[in-house]
């Protein structure tokens, strides 16, 4: 399904991206008829939704371009996908970036982190030498068939190596050609301060509650010069609670009636999905073809 609108439009047009996480399809529908202006495939919500396995390099490049055109096909919000670090080699990094492109993906996520990667709001992770996290930005960039694809750049640095680190990576990824750079996990509100005031390119914060960094207020995050705010957990996270709350509800009274747990009716979950349509169809062309 084509995107009414490119997500390099909207920031060329000075518009704030506020994308919240999905990581199949309830969540990219239901977020699809939102009026977001962007929605963000997490990496780790496909790997926990998908596999059942943590955000440590257990995905493969199978699993997400196949999830990423599902989500592209099945929605019209301009779509930002994370890819790691490519899922490999740099021709693996440009066979990403091709396939991605390919199923409707608008924003690629390419990081510096070392394969395998690790959630960037884990301990122990390791980034590989700056010449060669430039050579894969370097390869991204050339390897879009289209230039309305965005590159963003993604650096794990600050955890290991510290900020000034992070923030030279960061500008070497612009340098390098770039469309939108992200930081991963600053530890205070001064530090994206410092990314706002530091870097020469559209920017991404990652607004993830409880994990390294603190939740900045849209608001603020424009005025320090950021130009997206991804809220990977924003989905998962309520869902994984309102199943535990409502699968304990079911299990203590033998029953879901009196669940204070919100709910869709069926009605909407098939309006949800696309019944209406199925049902259209099925009117025009088979009953109405009876005899």
């Amino acid at each position: 399904m084509t995107s009414p609108q490119r997500l390099k439009e909207l920031l060329q047009a000075g518009e704030f991206i506020l994308a919240p996480g999905v990581f199949e399809m309830f969540s990219a529908r239901i977020a699809d008829r939102m009026g977001f202006k962007a929605l963000y495939m997490t990496g780790y919500g496909v790997s926990g939704s998908h596999l059942g396995q943590p955000d440590a390099g257990l995905v493969t490049y199978t699993d997400m371009v196949g999830r990423a055109r599902t989500i592209a096909e099945g929605t019209t919000t301009p779509l930002i996908a994370d890819a790691d670090t490519g899922f490999g080699g740099l021709i693996n990094v440009r066979q990403t970036v091709r396939g991605y492109e390919a199923a409707g993906v608008q924003a690629i996520q390419i990081e510096d982190q070392e394969t395998p990667k690790k959630c960037g709001h884990t301990p122990n992770r390791r980034v590989v030498p700056l010449a060669d996290a430039v050579r894969r930005i370097e390869v991204a960039v050339d390897s879009r068939r289209h230039d309305d694809t965005l590159i963003i750049a993604r650096t794990d640095a600050r955890t290991a190596l510290g900020m000034d680190e992070a923030l030279k990576r960061g500008k070497a990824f612009a340098k390098a050609g770039a469309d939108i750079v992200f930081i991963e996990a600053p530890e205070s509100a001064d530090e994206f301060r410092r990314v706002g005031d530091s870097i020469d390119a559209w920017l991404l914060a990652n607004m993830v509650p409880t994990g390294k960094s603190p939740e900045i207020p849209q608001a603020d995050l424009k005025a320090w010069g950021f130009d997206i705010a991804i809220y990977p957990s924003a989905g998962m996270g309520v869902v994984c609670a309102a199943l535990e709350q409502n699968y304990t509800w079911l299990q203590q009274h033998g029953s879901t009636l009196g669940s204070p747990v919100p709910a869709f009716d069926m009605k909407q979950l098939h309006e949800l999905v696309g019944f209406p349509d199925v049902w259209a169809f099925k009117q025009k062309y088979v009953e109405t073809g009876k005899a």
